[in-house]
């Protein structure tokens, strides 16, 4: 049993190095809108977006004419995919349920379930207007029942993009905001002069995007670590090469580091996708970001068994598994670490991008491991509540809640308890001493 590697990317040192490059310009980018706010705002969108309109707060008249420039195909199908999005949001939403129990006669335990009570959703669009982002995050917290949601989204060119602005607000933002990139980001968490801050931001995007989530995340929450996109194929004979290398370069096109990864047990398929790869990068219209992301970022692992390819898929985690074999259900079954899973060559990976229903906001950079993707219970918090209704429960608990405090030397977290039971059970328990023993 072997494990061969026929395609590496570049070495883990290098992607540090990278790595480190981002987090220092993002760490100056927030610090300055954290110092500066509206005028740092605004000097990196003139800088990097050649933008500075008179407020980069849409208004109801711009978002209107943004409306009106499409056509009624492109809005049905925008109305469509949010349909989607929503109902399965809401099959989520549904089987998340408050519970209140009664584990002793007397004392109510319970959990509530309580929306976030505002979030800033990043739309992204540098490269390519991002209008499915929108319905991901947006129509999600919708469905949650957030009631402030703040979308943010960069221009393109230096011009509003209509469709993405239809969608954020078809979907249901309250605040729509035209600010792209790692400043966007920190006007989210930490507000200006104009902007007020919110309490979480989801939201996929690039390197600088991910980056500054990253380093805002504790006085605001996040969702998780979303971007640059990642995309890994397990495929074995029973599909082409044609097939594997489409759907690899399918998702390598967000941009030149996007990792793409084929994982197989079939040589003849591994060296036919390689071929392949380089036959649809001449003729691939987004080859300028295909191709060096896969020069720099592709890997190929051929493997013995499906056991070996099982390993490696769980040990990489990546954001997007498209599975092929001959058994796609053992591998639902079977892993355990990634962003999605897409079963089956009929379906692909574009298809959860864009329009079939699940979110598209997925764990990157190994994230898989410990958390899944953006879903409505991402903008639900789960609180618990304890209430007791007699002066019996309270003598109960209490008795046991003195000893226990005791036990770990808490003097004044027993006398919490001890003054209950003096007052509901009548107790003469001297001051920092337990109740009698059983």
């Amino acid at each position: 049993m072997s494990i061969e590697i026929l395609k590496e990317g570049i070495s883990e040192e290098q992607k540090s190095q990278d790595e480190q490059k981002t987090r220092e310009i993002v760490s100056d980018v927030l610090t300055s809108i954290k110092t500066c706010g509206d005028s740092a705002v605004r000097e990196y969108s003139e800088k990097l977006d050649n933008y500075s309109p008179a407020s980069f707060r849409l208004s109801e008249e711009q978002i209107q004419d943004c409306i009106n420039q499409l056509s009624d195909q492109v809005i049905h199908d925008i109305k469509f995919a949010q349909t989607q999005i929503r109902e399965f949001a809401k099959a989520q939403k549904d089987a998340l349920q408050d519970i209140e129990v009664e584990p002793i006669p007397g004392v109510i335990l319970g959990h509530k379930n309580i929306p976030v009570q505002s979030v800033g959703c990043y739309v992204p669009g540098g490269k390519y207007p991002m209008v499915a982002s929108a319905h991901m995050s947006v129509v999600t917290a919708s469905v949650a029942g957030v009631p402030r949601i703040v979308a943010t989204t960069p221009p393109y060119k230096g011009e509003l993009i209509p469709a993405v602005i239809a969608a954020i607000h078809f979907g249901g933002a309250h605040e729509i905001y035209i600010v792209g990139g790692a400043q966007a980001i920190g006007m989210l968490a930490y507000g200006t002069e104009t902007v007020s801050s919110v309490d979480m931001v989801v939201g996929p995007g690039n390197a600088f995007v991910a980056e500054a989530k990253r380093q805002i995340f504790g006085p605001v929450g996040i969702d998780l670590f979303a971007g640059p996109t990642e995309t890994m194929v397990i495929a074995d004979d029973t599909v082409d090469a044609e097939m594997c290398a489409t759907d690899l370069l399918g998702q390598a096109e967000h941009g030149i580091n996007s990792p793409a990864v084929l994982v197989t047990n079939s040589r003849k398929l591994a060296e036919g996708t390689l071929k392949e790869i380089h036959r649809l990068l001449e003729i691939l219209p987004t080859a300028n970001l295909a191709a060096p992301s896969w020069h720099n970022y592709g890997q190929v692992y051929l493997c013995d068994t499906y056991e070996e390819m099982l390993q490696v898929a769980n040990q990489i985690a990546s954001e997007h598994v498209q599975v092929m074999t001959d058994r796609d259900d053992w591998f639902l079954e079977h892993m355990t670490s990634y962003g999605a899973l897409f079963l089956g060559p009929r379906t692909n990976v574009a298809n959860g991008d864009k329009v079939i229903g699940t979110n598209h906001t997925l764990p990157t950079k190994g994230a898989g491991r410990y958390t899944g993707g953006l879903w409505v219970g991402k903008f639900l918090k789960t609180h618990s509540y304890q209430k007791i209704t007699s002066d019996e429960a309270a003598t109960f608990v209490g008795e046991y809640c003195s000893r226990l405090c005791l036990l770990e030397g808490f003097v004044g977290h027993a006398e919490q308890a001890n003054i209950r039971l003096r007052r509901y059970g009548g107790l003469n328990v001297p001051y920092g001493k337990p109740p009698s023993q059983i």
